[in-house]
């Protein structure tokens, strides 16, 4: 018999692309889309006097999100104008709704700000640079990340007290690099595009200044050895007993106190069963050897402040530990916008898109449905990998 409750792959069909085109081709017609939006159509934004309130959205993104958190939201958005922005992909996605596009989709990354970049590791322990915040993702323009990117930079050298034409600098060269890495890809083999990953190993060992090679050198070293579980162990744990439990830090961290513990533990387990079912076999297999010991709610950046994150703590036979993050996976705030997307879950959504856009994604990314009333959407993922 078919367990109902097992997440199930998509089979609503996904945006054909125009890559089986030659060079050439793609070239001439990235050209005649300039008809349907020129270049210097870009260039500004003016916003329409129907524009909705972006407060209004902003509370509208707020709904379903848990109450007693959304001012730890709101607070830290008010902390500047980039973390304002930070947490306004709602307001920004309804402004680039209204700006020139040509028509051209791709798996859009839907919160590409300079902040959802950095670095972490891959299975084969190697540190590479790229985005790592795909709760937004979905078909949209292609022009929409870009400008998400190229304002982010803007913003924040505006928050950090930088020059009027510095910012304004950052913006156009944010830009320019993308212009001229898609030109490099337009040359290259399909499955070098494909596989092409930054290493951050290279970029330190390539470093001609001594002391700054040194520096960055000790922090990678540093940033591989947090990745480790033992140190996330000693520093969020303690000992209840024969069974470790997650530290209580509030209000970033936290256990229900009012008898539902239990209850949040059960849960816990049966959408990890639910889980399973995404991963491929051999990362189930690996998987097997934890059990789920405890849980905790855990408030993560500024966007997801009021979903429902937190943070699984396993242990394997010998005493390993393993710490899991999961997180809930809503409607991308690009859908009102670009329709809604080929996934009917949330969470896979948001794994499709890592897996297709990141070089290398976490061996544990999958996602489930939460048990209960609300059936919630989750993805998890591990919970520190060097990132």
């Amino acid at each position: 018999m078919i367990d109902e409750s097992l997440p199930k792959l998509s089979t609503a069909p996904i945006p054909v692309q125009t890559h089986i085109l030659r060079q050439e081709d793609r070239l001439a017609r990235g050209k005649a889309l300039r008809n349907i939006a020129a270049r210097k159509a870009h260039k500004g934004w003016t916003p329409p006097t129907n524009r909705p309130d972006p407060v209004e959205l902003l509370m509208e993104n707020s709904r379903g999100r848990v109450a007693e958190l959304l001012p730890i939201r709101y607070g830290r958005m008010l902390a500047s104008p980039f973390a304002f922005y930070r947490g306004a992909a709602a307001i920004m996605a309804c402004d680039l709704a209204q700006t020139p596009a040509t028509g051209l989709t791709v798996l859009a990354d839907g919160d590409c700000h300079l902040m959802n970049f950095g670095g972490f590791a891959t299975a084969e322990r190697h540190v590479i640079f790229d985005l790592n915040d795909f709760d937004e993702a979905t078909f949209a323009p292609w022009e929409w990340d870009v400008k998400r990117l190229a304002a982010s930079f803007v913003i924040a050298g505006r928050s950090n007290g930088f020059a009027a034409a510095d910012c304004q600098e950052a913006g156009w060269l944010a830009a320019q690099s993308y212009r001229q890495r898609m030109a490099e890809y337009s040359e290259m083999p399909v499955l070098q595009v494909w596989n092409d990953a930054f290493d951050v190993d290279a970029i330190v060992e390539n470093m001609t200044d001594k002391d700054m090679k040194r520096f960055y050198s000790k922090k990678l070293s540093g940033a591989v050895e947090r990745s480790t579980h033992e140190k996330e162990f000693a520093k969020l744990t303690f000992s209840a007993g024969d069974v470790p439990r997650i530290v209580d830090q509030p209000p970033l961290i936290f256990h229900y106190g009012d008898g539902r513990d239990a209850t949040m533990r059960e849960y816990a387990a049966k959408a990890l069963e639910t889980y399973k079912a995404s991963l491929i076999p051999a990362r189930r297999l690996l998987l097997n050897r934890f059990e789920v010991v405890d849980y905790a709610i855990k408030v993560v950046g500024v966007g997801s402040v009021g979903t429902f994150c937190g943070i699984l703590l396993l242990m394997s036979g010998n005493g390993d530990p393993l710490f899991l993050q999961f997180k809930e996976a809503r409607r991308s705030v690009l859908e009102p916008y670009c329709g809604a997307s080929p996934f009917g879950h949330a969470g896979e959504r948001v794994v499709a898109g890592q897996r297709a856009m990141q070089a290398a994604s976490d061996i544990f990314l999958g996602w489930t449905t939460g048990p209960g009333e609300q059936h919630r959407h989750f993805f998890i993922r591990q919970l520190s990998d060097a990132k």
